[in-house]
């Protein structure tokens, strides 16, 4: 093959590495946030809400939209201090507009008509993901219960520019109806009497939208691809890689382990330099020769002492990858098999992303590297390269805050 082609090659494979990784922040998911909120029956024939809302963000952005000064001195000071009475005073003592922002961007609506808010309680304060949540009750005055109860979310817009891709979890037991959504910008709203499979969905559709954005852990499978020789080894890694994260995302996700971000985060970026790493280290020990980077072992399924090291890594970078997943969703409630199968079905939507970008791309690296060896060595080098520095460079970021 002509020095030319490689070039072209590598220059392709640049390309898309860059693509994927030039311009995205620290935290490769984005600055996003996630609203909390469980329904029951209230008392009267109302519904009534528990909502948690992140609280620095709650209170700059109710403090921007209602002009208010005082309770984004009052609130941020709290903040800093770390002070959870002094929060919840913050908030109590702007009460008006604290809830005049949540209403008009949370709704509930009976029978398509629109269900008063009634504030049932003062603020209190908890902690989601590490971080301080505001907890408000309000009640929701229906003209019926034996209607269409639809809840619509639009809180912390992307409009507003302080997050983007604000999810919204629902918990709700309802009427001997029990069940969770989630909502986003492009499905802002829900019915509490849709169908299970419709839930499932949007918990299916939440997950393979998730791996699709979270470009951290695509260039971490990217990583895994360029790095298996064989089907193999692509089948046993990824197969690991799936146990060790799905078990950490349940645990994580109901609120059974709780590791802080700023610990997962540098981690999962540290996780994507080493899978890449280790790769060049093979190309570079064997001096660069396509051939001798052949899987060995003599059953269909066998490794050799690298390849079951190699294994044991992914495996438990799995497990921290487990926990981000866990992040984004961010689910922390009491347990029940409704919530468990919705975080189930959740990371089915990862896994099919997943196999879908291990299906269309490891084929085409499999015939580059059976026609063309050293083509496909300069492909997969190019490719675990630019996966390698970007690591590194999200590594350093967020370990330093840069």
């Amino acid at each position: 093959m002509s020095a030319r082609v490689r070039r072209s090659i590598v220059g392709i494979i640049a390309a898309v590495i860059a693509f994927l990784g030039v311009g995205q922040p620290a935290s490769a998911h984005g600055f996003s946030s996630v609203v909390y909120v469980h329904v029951t029956a209230g008392g009267d024939g109302r519904l009534r809400t528990t909502l948690q809302l992140e609280y620095d963000l709650f209170v700059v952005s109710t403090a921007d939209a209602e002009h208010d000064d005082a309770l984004f001195r009052a609130g941020t000071a709290a903040f800093d201090a770390g002070d959870t009475r002094g929060q919840a005073a913050a908030l109590d003592a702007h009460a008006a507009a604290a809830v005049r922002y949540i209403t008009e961007r949370f709704t509930v609506t009976s029978n398509g008509k629109a269900c008063a808010p009634v504030r049932a309680g003062g603020f209190t304060m908890g902690r989601q993901q590490g971080v301080p949540y505001a907890q408000l009750p309000l009640d929701w005055a229906c003209a019926g219960r034996d209607g269409d109860q639809v809840l619509r979310s639009a809180l912390f817009p992307d409009a507003e520019t302080y997050v983007t891709g604000t999810k919204t979890i629902v918990t709700y037991r309802v009427d001997g109806r029990s069940g969770s959504a989630a909502l986003d910008a492009d499905h802002p709203s829900f019915s509490l009497a849709q169908p299970w499979y419709q839930r499932f969905w949007e918990f299916f559709r939440l997950g393979a939208e998730h791996l699709l954005t979270g470009t951290d852990h695509i260039l971490f499978l990217l990583a895994l691809i360029a790095g298996s020789r064989r089907l193999r080894e692509i089948v046993l890694v990824a197969t690991s890689f799936t146990v060790a994260h799905s078990v950490t995302f349940v645990l994580a996700a109901l609120g059974l382990v709780d590791v802080p971000s700023k610990v997962v985060e540098p981690v999962i970026a540290l996780s994507i330099a080493v899978v890449a790493g280790w790769y060049l280290w093979r190309v570079w020990r064997r001096g660069g020769h396509a051939t001798e980077l052949r899987a060995p072992g003599r059953g269909h399924f066998s490794l050799d002492r690298a390849g079951w090291t190699r294994l044991g890594v992914v495996f438990c970078f799995g497990l921290v990858h487990g926990l981000g997943f866990a992040g984004a969703l961010g689910v922390d409630a009491a347990w029940s098999w409704t919530l468990l199968w919705s975080l189930l079905v959740f990371n089915i939507g990862i896994e099919a992303v997943q196999l879908a970008l291990i299906a269309a791309l490891f084929p085409l690296l499999a015939v580059l590297r059976h026609r063309a060896p050293t083509a496909g060595l300069w492909a997969t080098g190019a490719i675990s390269a630019g996966v390698f520095v970007m690591g590194l460079v999200w590594f350093l970021q967020r370990v330093f805050g840069c």
